[in-house]
């Protein structure tokens, strides 16, 4: 897979490393030279190995095993981190949960593990790595992996729905307090995307492909690749230095579209 020039960028953390989303974004940074510590709840071995080749070419990468829920964890993985590059340039969260339940059914226990770990887990790392990066002095970046499902309501998903909306008011809020400073903070708002997450949905039955192809006015799911190449553009101060504070969706015209399902299909149809 090849995605751009190694050119040793800097050092990227990305969480939720292990598969889908995470495991493209890796692969993407490591081909535009990042060095990566990846973290995930079980180590992401798969995606060290997959950036075999890419590390032959002079990028570094290894893996950390946490819950970024933790506190402690999460501090340790700071450590470990700046201890092995002496520097973090770059945060990306992706690390999520998804929970598919009506909300009068949410038990509360989940309800909490959703926000534990999609809100709470994307604060814990902007705190560590960020105020790495503030102590440091040199300008740094950070992108939050939200949804669509933040900048709207979707049913039966109000524990994620919440979390989503969460994380884009800590994305805006981190980047009028550390802008100034040197840090930009911003969010992509993926759509359905083609990942190990989406296929258990669809084997809930919790909808069926053409529900989404129907709706997304480019008439797909998105691909992994499809976002990690968004988080490599927010990432890279060459290409966004002056963007900061933004939810950029990444939906195919999801969240632009007022049309019906007939009307929408029509067009398509005659385009």
């Amino acid at each position: 897979m090849t995605h751009g020039t190694n050119t040793h960028a800097g050092v990227a953390v990305v969480t939720g490393a292990r598969q889908g989303i995470g495991r493209c974004i890796a692969e993407v940074l490591a081909a535009r030279g990042y060095s990566l510590a990846l973290i995930d709840l079980e180590h992401p071995k798969e995606t060290l190995d997959a950036l075999g080749p890419v590390q032959a070419a002079g990028t570094e990468a290894f893996g950390i095993t946490a819950d970024v829920s933790d506190e402690a964890a999460v501090a340790a993985a700071k450590d470990e981190v700046l201890a092995r590059f002496g520097r973090v340039d770059v945060l990306v969260n992706n690390a999520g949960i998804g929970l598919i339940a009506p909300a009068e059914t949410t038990p509360a226990a989940q309800w909490r593990r959703v926000l534990d770990v999609n809100l709470t887990g994307p604060f814990l790392l902007c705190q560590a790595f960020g105020t790495a990066m503030l102590d440091s002095g040199v300008p740094g970046t950070i992108v939050n992996i939200a949804s669509i499902a933040g900048l709207g309501g979707i049913p039966d998903r109000v524990a994620y729905n919440a979390s989503k909306h969460g994380v884009l008011g800590l994305t805006r809020t981190l980047a009028v307090e550390w802008g100034g400073r040197g840090i930009r903070v911003n969010a992509v708002c993926p759509g359905f995307v083609k990942t190990e997450m989406d296929e258990a949905d669809l084997a809930s039955g919790a909808y069926a492909p053409e529900d989404i192809i129907d709706r997304v006015p480019l008439a797909r799911f998105a691909s992994p690749t499809d976002i990690a190449e968004a988080v490599a553009y927010l990432a890279d101060p060459r290409h966004s230095a002056y963007v900061n504070g933004t939810a950029l969706p990444v939906d195919g015209g999801w969240t632009a579209d007022a049309t019906w399902r007939a009307l929408r299909l029509r067009k398509r149809a005659t385009a």
